[in-house]
Parts: C-alpha cells; sequence; structure tokens
C-alpha cells in the first residue's frame, strides 16, 4: 500500500556551533564542495549545515531529568514510556531525581553532575528547564528535550522566558528540541516494513497522528520530530538532516510557524538537490488561522502569498489537510520515478471514467488519447460498442477473467502512459475482487505507477484490507481527490527535480558596480523622491524616460524642447506617495505654454496640499506598452521579496501579482508571468503587438540584484507603472517610488 494518505533573515551564532553536533557534511554541489561558509552578498550563508543528530535520535545513554515511578503522577507514565524507548534503541538509562535513590528499580543521581557517564540525550521533566540546562553544559550533554510549556505560546511574559533559555542553550553548546513539545520522538515505530520510509517534523505533536498510523497500512515510518516551540533545534535543521539520511524516501510536515525564513529555504533547497520530496500541511492561510497558530507556535506565519511563493519555489509540496499529507507523501516515499508523464484512467463504468477523466484533467493531468493501434488491441478483450480512447471504459465483464490482465497490461505497455488509475467506487464481488488481484500482479511487473481508489465507505473487504493494502507497489487511495493529488505531486516532483538548479549556487557574492552608486542615492529611514529613485534605478541599469528635474517655469519649457513633445510633467517631492490622487500629474503636453501653466498648477496644487517639493520633472511621453508594476517588500519571515504583476492605476484593484524569494533565476522570472491571470496581454490581444517579455524579465532580474545588495537599506521600492514596449523595443519605469530603511 502506498498510501490511504518571526523569524529573521539573519542567522544566529548558533548556526555556526558545531561542537554539539560536529563539523556538517559538505553537500555535493553540481560536481563541487560546497562550503558551508559560503556567504552571499548580504553576508548570509548560501547552504544548509547539516547538524549530526544521530545521537538525538538513538543514543547510547540518556539522561531523565525528574524522573518518577511514583503511581499517578505525569512524570510516571513518561518515564515508563522512555524507559521502553531506549531499551528499543540500546540506550542505557540514567534516572536523575534529588530524593530517590531508584527508580523502576535503576538506581537514581541526585544530580547532573553525579550522573556516573557523559550522557548523549537528557529529557528534562521539570517545569523551569533553564537551571538543569546550565547544570548540562558543565556535563558536556550533547542533547535535551524540554517538554515544559508556558512559553512563548502563552505571550510576552512567556516569550521572555523562552528567550532566556534560548540564551542559556546557546551559552552551553549543545542542542535543545522543544520547549513546549512531546514524546512523539520516542514514539515505538514497527521495524518489520520494507521499503523508503517517512521522516515526519510537526509543530503540534497531535497533527502528526494520521501520518504515523500510516504504519497500520503498511507504509514505513523512520522518525518523528516534535519541534514544539523551537527555542533552539528548528524545522529546518530536522528537515536538513533527514535529507540526508538513505532511509528517508519522503518528508511530512504539518508546519504552523517558521523560526527562521531563510534556515527553512536554504534546507528545502538541500532536499531538492537530494531528490528528496517534501510534503507541507502550513496553517495561515487565513488571518483566523495565522492568529491560532501564533497562540499555538508563538512564532509569525507570515504573508501566506510569500510562503506559498517560497515552497513552490524549493519544491516543497504544500497541501491542505491531513488526509492529503498521509496521501501525498506516502506515494512519493515509494514510487518509483515516473516513465512518462500521460495518466490513463480505467474503470467498470463509463460514468466513472468520465467524471474521473473530468477531475484528472481539471487537476492538471495529461490524459493521451490512446493511439488508434492501441485502441484496437483493446478492442480485442473490450466490447466495440465501449470508448477506449481514454478513459477506457471496460465494460465490467472483461475484467472478471483472463482478459482483464491482458486490458491493463496492454495499458501499461503503452509508452505514453505513465500512471494507471482505476477507481473502485464499490465492491462488486467477483469482479472487483479478480480486478484488485490482477492489478497488483501487474504493478510487480512494471516500473509504472498503478493507483487504485478504493471507494467503499466500509473498507473492511478482503480485497481492500489484504490485497491492496498488502502490495507495497499498488498506490491505494479512499477519495479520487487524494489520489489525483499525490499523482499530481508525484509528476512534479520529479519534473521539478529533473529541471532544478539551485539559486543558493548562482547567488552574488560580491557587491556589484552598481552598489556602490546606489549607496550615494541611499536615505536612511526616508522615502526618496521619484527623481531620486529613478537614478536609483539607473544605477542598476533600468531604463527610464528622458527627464530634467527642474525649478522654474522657463526651466520646463526649455527642459520641453530638450525632451521633446508631447512630455509629461510631474511634482516630485520626497514625501509624495500617489501624484495622481493630488493631480500633480499632467500628462499630452503639446506646447510651452502648456507646459507654463502645468508648471505653476502643480506648484499652486503643491502648496495648497502642504507638500513640499525638490521640483518639477519633465519627462518623454510613453504611450504605447503594456503597464505593469515591479516591486521589492521586506516580509517578516524571509526578507526581501520581489513581486510583478499587472500595474498601472488599478494595480491595487486588480491585485494581478506574482511574488519570489530572492534569489532565483531567469527561469522563476518567468514563471512569475505564467502565473498572472493577466498573462494574455503580454502576448498581444485584440490587434495589438506583444510585448517585450525579455526586457521584463531583465527588469525583474535586476530589481532582485538591488535587493539582495541592498537587503535592509531598501524597504520599498514600487516601479509603477513600468512600460513593457512592444517585442524589441524594451522597458521603461515611468515611475518609481522607493523607502530607504
Amino acid at each position: 500500500m502506498l498510501g490511504s494518505t518571526h523569524g529573521t533573515l539573519t542567522t544566529d551564532s548558533r548556526r555556526a556551533r558545531v561542537s554539539a553536533c560536529g563539523e556538517p557534511p559538505a553537500p555535493a554541489v553540481h560536481g563541487r564542495p560546497a562550503d558551508v561558509d559560503d556567504l552571499d552578498v548580504s553576508g548570509r550563508p548560501l547552504y544548509a549545515a547539516v547538524p549530526d543528530l544521530d545521537r538525538f535520535f538513538r543514543p547510547e545513554s540518556v539522561a531523565v531529568i525528574g524522573a518518577s515511578d511514583a503511581e499517578g503522577r505525569p512524570n510516571t507514565g513518561i518515564t515508563r514510556q522512555l524507559l521502553a524507548w531506549a531499551e528499543r534503541v540500546g540506550a542505557r538509562v540514567h534516572p536523575v531525581h534529588p530524593i530517590r535513590e531508584s527508580v523502576f528499580g535503576i538506581p537514581c543521581s541526585s544530580s547532573v553532575a553525579d550522573l556516573p557517564e557523559q550522557v548523549d540525550l537528557a529529557v528534562l521533566l521539570v517545569a523551569d528547564p533553564v537551571p538543569v540546562v546550565e547544570e548540562l553544559a558543565e556535563a558536556k550533554v550533547k542533547f535535551a528535550v524540554a517538554f515544559a510549556s508556558g512559553f512563548a505560546e502563552t505571550g510576552a511574559e512567556g516569550a521572555a522566558a523562552q528567550e532566556r533559555l534560548t540564551a542559556a542553550v546557546e551559552r552551553s553548546g549543545m542542542r535543545l528540541l522543544g520547549p513546549n513539545t512531546n514524546l512523539n520522538a520516542f514514539e515505538r515505530f514497527r521495524d518489520d516494513l520494507d521499503g523508503p520510509a517517512i521522516a515526519l517534523i510537526t509543530q503540534s505533536g497531535h497533527q502528526g497522528r494520521p501520518v504515523f498510523a500510516l504504519q497500520e497500512l503498511g507504509v514505513r515510518l523512520s522518525h518523528w520530530a516534535p519541534t514544539g516551540n523551537e527555542a533552539d533545534l528548528e524545522t529546518a535543521d530536522f528537515l536538513s538532516y533527514f535529507a540526508e539520511q538513505p532511509e528517508v524516501g519522503a518528508i511530512a510536515c504539518y508546519l504552523e510557524g517558521l523560526k527562521d525564513g531563510r534556515a527553512f529555504l536554504l534546507a528545502a533547497d538541500r532536499a531538492a538537490r537530494r531528490g528528496v520530496p517534501v510534503v507541507a500541511v502550513k496553517v495561515g492561510r487565513t488571518e483566523t488561522g495565522a492568529r491560532t497558530a501564533a497562540s499555538h507556535t508563538g512564532k509569525l506565519t507570515g504573508a501566506d502569498a510569500v510562503v506559498d511563493a517560497a515552497m513552490r519555489q524549493f519544491g516543497v509540496i504544500r497541501v491542505d489537510g491531513l488526509d492529503e499529507l498521509q496521501d501525498t507523501a506516502a506515494l512519493l516515499a515509494r514510487a518509483r520515478p515516473p516513465q512518462a508523464d500521460g495518466v490513463v484512467i480505467c474503470s467498470i463504468s463509463g460514468g466513472t471514467g468520465a467524471h474521473v477523466a473530468d477531475l484528472a484533467t481539471e487537476a492538471g493531468l495529461r490524459l493521451p488519447v490512446l493511439s488508434d493501434a492501441k485502441q484496437a488491441e483493446l478492442h480485442q478483450w473490450i466490447p466495440d460498442y465501449l470508448s477506449v480512447a481514454n478513459p477506457v471504459d471496460n465494460g465490467g465483464h472483461p475484467v472478471g477473467d483472463w482478459r482483464g490482465r491482458k486490458i491493463i497490461d496492454a495499458i501499461l505497455d503503452d509508452p505514453e502512459v505513465g500512471v494507471l488509475i482505476c477507481p473502485v467506487t464499490g465492491p462488486f464481488p467477483p469482479l472487483s475482487d479478480r480486478l484488485v488481484q490482477d492489478l497488483v500482479e501487474a504493478a510487480e511487473q512494471t516500473d509504472k505507477l498503478v493507483c487504485v481508489v478504493w471507494g467503499s465507505p466500509v473498507g473492511t473487504e478482503p480485497a481492500y484490507r489484504e490485497v491492496l493494502l498488502g502490495s507495497s507497489r499498488v498506490a491505494t487511495f479512499r477519495t479520487v481527490a487524494n489520489c489525483l493529488t499525490a499523482v499530481r505531486a508525484h509528476l512534479d516532483h520529479h519534473r521539478f527535480v529533473r529541471a532544478y538548479r539551485s539559486p543558493f549556487d548562482e547567488a552574488p557574492r560580491t557587491p556589484s558596480p552598481s552598489f556602490r552608486k546606489a549607496q550615494a542615492l541611499m536615505r536612511p529611514g526616508q522615502q526618496l523622491s521619484e527623481h531620486a529613485a529613478k537614478q536609483l534605478l539607473r544605477a542598476y541599469g533600468i531604463r527610464v524616460p528622458r527627464e530634467q528635474l527642474v525649478t522654474s517655469a522657463a526651466a520646463a519649457v526649455r527642459a520641453a524642447g530638450l525632451v521633446g513633445y508631447p512630455v509629461v510633467m510631474k511634482a516630485s517631492g520626497a514625501r509624495i506617495a500617489h501624484k495622481t490622487e493630488l493631480g500633480l500629474v499632467k500628462v499630452g503636453l503639446t506646447s510651452a505654454s502648456q507646459v507654463r501653466d502645468a508648471y505653476r498648477e502643480l506648484t499652486d496644487i503643491a502648496h495648497y496640499e502642504g507638500v513640499s517639493l525638490d521640483g518639477v520633472l519633465v519627462c518623454q511621453m510613453v504611450e504605447q506598452g503594456v503597464e505593469m508594476v515591479v516591486g521589492v517588500t521586506h516580509d517578516e519571515l524571509f526578507g526581501p521579496t520581489v513581486t510583478v504583476g499587472l500595474g498601472g492605476v488599478l494595480v491595487e484593484v486588480l491585485r494581478d501579482t506574482a511574488v519570489r524569494v530572492p534569489p532565483f533565476g531567469e527561469e522563476q522570472a518567468r514563471d512569475m508571468l505564467a502565473e498572472l491571470r493577466g498573462r494574455a496581454l503580454l502576448d498581444g490581444v485584440r490587434g495589438r503587438p506583444p510585448a517585450d517579455l525579455d526586457a521584463l524579465v531583465e527588469v525583474v532580474l535586476r530589481v532582485q540584484r538591488m535587493a539582495l545588495e541592498l537587503g535592509d537599506q531598501l524597504s520599498e521600492l514600487d516601479i509603477n507603472p513600468l512600460m513593457v514596449l512592444p517585442r524589441g523595443q524594451g522597458a521603461v519605469a515611468l515611475d518609481a517610488l522607493a523607502v530607504c530603511g
């Protein structure tokens, strides 16, 4: 059975520690070893260090601080479970309690200092772990787990307590899981299951239960990391570690918030390099969800659109429900790479096949029409009046005898077919029993993916419980929706991995000459005037109109003659954000008299509105093109982000934008354009010529370079409109707003 299915941008000093984890292995990066000390132009790491967590998951010795065997005490149940787990992993247990001589017959140490040996892992069953952490530092303990709650998840006072805990851990040199975590890391994992395993990361232990229960359906699990409040060890640490484990076929995550957005992306990059699929439920799509998650974990969820885009950039497969997490992770962990991306639907009912085919097409799957020769082959066993073009309606009766296997093999032999989906809406013995047996046997003899949707609400039928769930090669689902989601994720993941080139490999390491020019223009804490903002764009090679800044009507007339009629005139000042609404823009001026009048009107309006000007811009008028917007904002979680979308005066109404987190390459920039609902405007509509997409992509990449190099010095950039001219003519930034950090 394959499945029933605040952070800051900076990296803290903890990430540089290797004393508790050893020197992290250098990953192979396209043929060269990566130096974990490589930094980008802003001084941030470009590669994820991999913590050595072997001694956390399989320690040789464990200290249980606050161990108990007194009946009725919470610590007693935890101690008992830890003892059972330690026996399974072969670890020695040392109870620690100030007044007990023994716990469950094991001699008890009165303090950490009295432990008989150096231990790998300390489990803290105490209300305040801070003093114990300091003792563990003296004993050179490598890892600790803190179960206690009452930290960042409870508000400001708890957050302050967590900061003290984090500081104590940083001083100690060891690594800590928690606080506000649980016993999930010490669960009993089945050791009788074969094949690639799922590694699980959750910030709420209860939400991982459905994935853990996959073991009862024959799906292997290897690890469970319940990260809790992540005072030290975080999701990114476990993601990097799991990506390196040979037995891990997929990583499943339930995330309420991310402690460090960049660390998460670096870890996802490591998984993408290794080809290890990551499937995640990330709460916070709605304001209510985000608020609830923050109260639960004490972390920021980040703007969901940015989170979504960042995950897609690095191949993280985002799903919504825990059932989808189950099914998708199970399929990705165990299915072989696809031989082709064509999907065939085969059913015993024409209605079922048509319905599933509609849903599959809507889900973005490719359903190729089978060739005439293949259809003729299938009609050897299927009546001629039934359609076998795809979906294949087998009519029911042929799959109840020897013909069923012939049909299945013929479909799987088609080189265009990579996936066979067989929906069984309900048990219909003996047809359904013979059908699933044939599917299981065929799956054992092919590298192609065979999926069965067992639609019975009962789920106790032998055909399901014994035959389908007994197969490690057939992917079995209970709903069509989950099947299609998982298959789409499977095909997308392998397509992504084949084409993946890490953007961190190409991220700039040193500032460009543009950076030095731009720095001279920055005014910390201030908004730049349009004129200054355009100078910033020029520094990065982004084209702006011919223009001059003037301070008199006579100078405006001279400037118009130099720029060339018709012209646009705009008030220019450091605090003007929306010139159009204030009437501070005049377009289509064709004579000296119009220019003089416009100058006087603009300065009068500015005086009336109390707007301070540094002058009036006389600009070249650019009319023919598609108005776009390109900008930079700072996300609380990921730092600088780059946005592109349809621009002009309706940008806030249309909200047709796409976002990426730098660094990214040209392919991602083009993908951003493909995501826009108004993408067709760039291709030319109603007789308009196609826009210069290459020029638009180049502007996006130059803006990205600006965001990377200037970092926190540039808190906001808004180029609107960026006029994208017809193909081959470039793009011109007609207006720009820049706010310095």
